[in-house]
């Protein structure tokens, strides 16, 4: 198994996941370079984590690091700006989601990485850390026959700070982005038409929604409907997946199925995935992908309908119509 030398980009909170996931794994990977044009920032992480090379320029970490793999961890609003480079030179990327804020920037990404013949993987690690591999296999083996709806719901109070306070796109593009692909992925299906309605709250400080519905009707048929609240002061967060035999009620570490004419659950799984563990998983997905040459699975390329069903659904709620996909 080789081993390989990852620079990351952007020290800010979300790297956190990456150092911690991958420290668990020296025999796969080795952080061996961080960049971020703070030099506090840079300073904090590298010491925390033992990084020795430090670049506050990304041309220079492009031109001295000599790393095999970059990470991107930079605001959203960023991505596209610092991909670009990467990708010139050469490096794979495992970037953060949303990979970008409009469907049209992200498909400008993915041409790039298309025209470079080189790779880039999207960290939608709640495809672990929330049961939806699992959901997808139980659907998949026809425990609760035909898919007709999947109910999300997803409600707490959450005050952002920093760059997060000035965007637009704000709740849908935080969350909605891990609920969207998700359940995409357990569907087995892309989305057809989004009708999305957003609001924003006094109660939370920033300049795009904090509480958003959105109904999506899927190529299956099947149609998810959910809700999105950053100002709730109750909590709650589950996934209903109704099907035509039976019904599942997902939750962060158990799925508990329930079949007609039966009070209690008559079957049970557990999840238990940190969202760092998931990290790590997803960067491996793409050195597997380096390695095999063939499309990872969570590739720009696939990540690409997810952000076509956040895009729609920010300009379904803009323009008060459905879109069709």
């Amino acid at each position: 198994m080789k081993t390989y030398k990852v620079g990351i980009i952007g020290g800010g909170g979300v790297s956190e996941l990456h150092f911690e996931g991958y420290k668990e794994h020296p025999e796969r990977v080795q952080v061996t370079a961080l960049c971020d044009p703070n030099p506090d920032t840079l300073k904090a992480r590298a010491d925390k984590y033992g990084v020795a090379e430090r670049y506050t320029s990304l041309e220079e970490f492009i031109a001295k690091s000599g790393v095999d793999v970059a990470v991107v961890c930079t605001p959203s609003p960023l991505r596209k700006s610092i991909i670009e480079p990467l990708l010139a030179a050469g490096l794979p990327v495992f970037v953060e989601k949303p990979f970008s804020d409009t469907l049209a920037e992200a498909q400008q990404i993915v041409d790039l990485s298309d025209r470079h013949g080189v790779p880039v993987s999207v960290n939608q690690n709640f495809r672990r850390h929330f049961p939806f591999e699992v959901t997808r296999d139980i659907v998949a083996e026809g425990t609760i026959g035909k898919v007709t709806s999947v109910l999300f719901t997803n409600l707490f109070f959450r005050q952002d700070s920093g760059w997060r306070v000035d965007c637009e796109r704000h709740a849908l593009s935080v969350m909605g982005i891990h609920w969207f692909d998700g359940v995409r992925l357990l569907l087995g299906a892309d989305a057809k038409s989004v009708h999305g309605l957003n609001r924003s709250s006094a109660a939370v400080d920033c300049k795009g929604e904090t509480d958003a519905t959105v109904q999506v009707t899927f190529s299956n048929d099947a149609v998810m409907t959910y809700v999105q609240s950053f100002s709730s002061i109750f909590n709650r967060t589950e996934m209903i997946v109704i099907g035509e035999e039976g019904t599942l009620h997902v939750e962060h570490g158990t799925i508990k199925l329930l079949k007609r004419g039966q009070q209690n659950p008559v079957q049970s799984w557990q999840n238990a995935v940190s969202r760092e563990t998931a990290t790590y998983e997803g960067l491996n997905q793409l050195l597997a992908a380096v390695e095999s040459g063939k499309e990872a699975p969570n590739s720009a390329q696939d990540n690409l309908k997810t952000i076509q069903m956040l895009d729609a659904a920010y300009v379904s709620a803009s323009e008060g119509r459905i879109v069709q996909i």
